[in-house]
């Protein structure tokens, strides 16, 4: 299975709690102004790599607490990144995902053909909402703008309702 990659990072401290594995993956239709990655909006661009390879470079750092999806937009890739979280999980680590959509927008738009029940159903956190430079706080923790969410899936998809992560301020 293939995605593309904007880029990978093997030690981020900053892309949520822990030491973070993260990939950058490559597409995005948002288009937010302030965006810290513009080059990764071009959905032709990056590089394509295999998600075994992915899942493999990821395991091989002992240090890691868990794997960073962001972007780009990760739900433009939801397939193969279910595929390498489920693996993730299944080595006990835990799943971050950035998204410019909000949480009610992804549960009303999951189908069979796009993939985002089943990156939802492996991702434990989910940062949501573009990213707005009037709302932008650099003492926000894991997120750039203040209308932006720290979602606990697994307690929202059991609920039914949307919970936020013990890691949410509410700011």
């Amino acid at each position: 299975m293939k995605l593309r990659i904007f880029g990978l990072s093997n030690d981020s401290i900053v892309d949520g709690p822990g030491i973070r594995y993260s990939i950058f993956v490559q597409g995005c239709k948002h288009n937010c102004e302030g965006c810290h990655n513009p080059a990764s909006h071009d959905i032709n661009g990056g590089t394509e790599y295999d998600a075994d390879e992915i899942v493999k470079n990821a395991l091989s750092n002992p240090l890691i607490d868990g794997v960073t999806f962001s972007g780009g937009e990760p739900f433009l890739q939801a397939k193969p990144l279910a595929y390498i979280a489920k693996k993730i999980h299944e080595k006990g680590l835990n799943v971050v995902t950035y998204t410019g959509y909000v949480f009610e927008r992804l549960i009303q738009g999951a189908n069979g053909e796009n993939g985002w029940k089943e990156l939802l159903e492996q991702t434990d956190i989910l940062i949501d909402g573009k990213f707005i430079l009037e709302q932008r706080s650099i003492a926000l923790t894991y997120k750039g703008s203040k209308n932006q969410r720290i979602i606990d899936v697994p307690a929202s998809l059991k609920s039914g309702r949307l919970v936020r992560s013990k890691y949410d301020d509410g700011q």
